[in-house]
């Protein structure tokens, strides 16, 4: 039977990174989903490299949209999936950084939405097919310490920081409820990413500091990898992982 991974904001970044990655493993079904299948770089997906019975499907998500899933489900249904075994909620936005006395409600909204409304649908929409998968499914919410309460990062961060935060509670809660799944939460470090190097530029961040603290796409999404591939609710569960391995405290 073919392992089936579902990766949201598939498109660029860290869910590309994972998605190539995953395309390279025989026997696996990768679906890639965005929130506009019909942009380019959805479009270019379908050029990348798959090993042997290994198969993409582009799917439209838009973590802004609560019925966005329950539609691809349907969808993806309709198309002979049956199943999914590991989701890789990786959607997500942050745009700017205030401090909280600047924070603008609007601001809050804007990352709430996609951040943590996107993942709870996200998660309601798919848990049927994650119920189905005959292996322990796996549903890893792309995390941040940046929404750490014990030890939150040095910068202005009052928009996109708490969205996180809400975001582990509910991984927490959800592998709580859920004694089959383990929800689990990847930290995938300050990667250079369009995200991650705009968020260096707002901070102010010196080059010797960036050079210090980034790290290489390609070496944050294989280690994220090594974390999927070891994962379990016994080990991960309702645990934010570093792409090293790290167990990090929320």
């Amino acid at each position: 039977m073919s392992t089936v991974v579902l990766i949201t904001g598939a498109n660029r970044g860290i869910g590309k990174g994972l998605l190539e990655r995953y395309l390279r493993l025989p026997n696996h079904t990768v679906i890639a989903a965005n929130r506009n299948p019909d942009h380019p770089t959805s479009k270019a997906l379908a050029k990348l490299p798959t090993a042997e019975g290994t198969k993409l499907i582009v799917v439209k998500v838009d973590a802004t949209v609560w019925q966005d899933p329950f539609d691809a489900v349907k969808t993806l249904e309709d198309q002979g999936i049956d199943h999914i075994d590991i989701i890789v909620a990786n959607a997500g936005v942050s745009y700017i950084w205030p401090t909280v006395a600047e924070v603008k409600p609007e601001d809050m909204e804007g990352h709430y939405r996609p951040n943590v409304y996107g993942y709870v649908s996200l998660y309601q929409a798919t848990r049927g097919l994650l119920k189905k998968s005959k292996r322990e499914p796996v549903l890893a919410n792309m995390g941040s310490n940046a929404g750490s309460l014990s030890s939150p990062l040095p910068f202005p961060n009052a928009a996109y920081g708490p969205s996180k935060g809400a975001a582990g509670w509910y991984t927490l809660k959800i592998d709580m409820e859920e004694p089959w799944l383990n929800s689990t939460a990847l930290a995938p470090g300050w990667v250079h990413t369009e995200l991650g190097d705009a968020g260096a530029v707002s901070f102010g961040v010196d080059e010797a500091t960036i050079a210090r603290l980034m790290i290489g796409l390609d070496e944050s999404c294989d280690g994220m990898m090594k974390v999927l591939a070891a994962t379990s609710k016994e080990r991960h569960g309702g645990k934010l992982i570093m792409w090293t391995g790290e167990v990090l405290p929320w």
